[in-house]
Formats: C-alpha cells, structure tokens, sequence
C-alpha cells in the first residue's frame, strides 16, 4: 500500500492559533491554548506531521512569527515519536529559509516567492535538498495567487507554475483550492486531480477536507496526502484513526 502523508494545520496569526475562511483575514477563527499547547494537542491525537502557517509572515512579505515556530518544533522535538514540522507564510529569501532550518524545521513552503522568483525556488532546491522544500499553489479559479491571497497580489495559471516548477526540482507540491479552505464543504477533487495528472511530482490537498472519506478521495484524485486543519480542530476528523486509514511512512 503505497504511503499517504497527513499534515495539521497550525496557522498562527498575533502568535495565537487561528483558521480563516476562503483565505480571508476577517473570518478567523481563534482556538484557545497557546502554539505550542495546540501542536501538542495535535499530535497527542494522532497527528504525524505538522504544517505551521505564519500568516502575518504571509501578508508582510517576510517572516514575523519565527520564534513560534521554533518553540513549536523545540516542543515537539523531545516526544518519543516527534512528527515533521514544516512551516510556510512569508519565505521570501535564502536568508529566511536558512533561519527556519535553522531552528529545525524538517521542510520550507514556498509560496509568492515560487510565483515571483523561480529561481529562487531552484537554489533552495539546490542547497537544502528536494526533500526539504515544498511549493503552495493556493488557487483561486485556475490561477495561483500569492501575497496572502488579496486582491492585488501576484497570480499565475496554476497548470503552468506546476510544470516551471517541476522542472526546476521541485517533488512536492500543496494544492490549496481558496474557496474550499476552512468550509468544511469538501475538496475539489477536480482540481487536484488536474494538478496531480500534470506533473510526476508529488501533490498534497488542502482545502475543504472533513473526514476520512475526503482523505480516500483525494487520494483516489491522484495525492500523496492531504493538509487538514478545521476538521481536526472541531472534532469531525479523527487523526489517530485516518493515520490508520491511510498509513504513513515513518
């Protein structure tokens, strides 16, 4: 059976944990515990990997909760089965790449940055290995879109910026459908399997996803796994059961 990697989402906004809706700043949702209270909650439920989100890093152009995501993966780091960490939102440059590795975050996610500069993504490839940077292609309509998502913010077809990327090293890709994320309403499975037949590289779905069913789908849409993050947060999906479902490598 081939392996399904299952991420929680833990987005930090104001050093607080939060989940937004459709990508929109105004509809989020604070949950109570600090960061690291929470990563730990998560992965005491069951949780392997852990995809830590600085949104104010997002929408500033630049990392801003860095030491949240360190004392997330100091937290984690002494558990007897401690899971990945990666983190994402405003990795903009070499220097904040490094400084996120620094303080041992296992992978980085590139997003505006992999949208705007290319080249970049292919230098990160090239010093920190494939295996330790990933791309978000947050799509809105067919369009990849950056800059935490606003109005103006700096978009590519999402079919295109796949191949431009694969091409220049890159094996992982997570495919986020805006509309989907937070809404509990389901993936777009057609979405994701469009991504995932256009390249050899491996696709992580996020958006949407409520239940393990959701996790059977997209992997039958073509996905190496899956991000969850409000259905993990309000009971309506059991990690420890879906990492049965659908085991992982360890």
């Amino acid at each position: 059976m081939s392996t399904f990697e299952l991420l929680a989402a833990v987005d930090l906004l104001a050093a607080r944990v939060v989940r937004l809706r459709s990508g929109a700043f105004d509809s989020a949702t604070t949950y109570d515990g600090e960061a690291t209270e929470v990563a730990l909650r998560l992965v005491s439920a069951g949780a392997r990997s852990l995809h830590v989100v600085d949104l104010d890093g997002a929408r500033a152009g630049s990392p801003r909760q860095s030491a949240v995501v360190a004392a997330i993966v100091e937290a984690v780091q002494d558990l007897s089965a401690p899971p990945r960490v990666e983190a994402a939102g405003g990795i903009r440059t070499t220097r904040d790449a490094e400084e996120l590795i620094g303080v041992g975050v296992d992978r980085i996610v590139l997003g505006t940055a992999a949208i705007e500069r290319p080249d970049l993504v292919a230098e990160l490839v090239r010093t920190f290995g494939a295996d330790r940077v990933a791309v978000a292609v947050d799509v809105r309509g067919s369009l990849a879109v950056g800059d935490a998502w606003s109005a103006a913010a700096p978009v590519s077809p999402a079919d295109e910026m796949v191949a431009r990327l694969a091409d220049a090293g890159i094996e992982l890709f997570e495919v986020t459908a805006i509309e989907r994320d937070g809404s509990l309403e389901g993936p777009n499975l057609g979405l994701l399997h469009r991504i995932a037949a256009a390249t050899n590289a491996r696709v992580i779905a996020s958006g949407g996803i409520r239940s393990i069913g959701d996790l059977i789908a997209v992997r039958e849409a073509g996905c190496a796994g899956a991000i969850v993050g409000r259905a993990a947060y309000e009971g309506g999906l059991d990690l420890a059961a879906a990492g049965i479902a659908l085991p992982s490598a360890e």
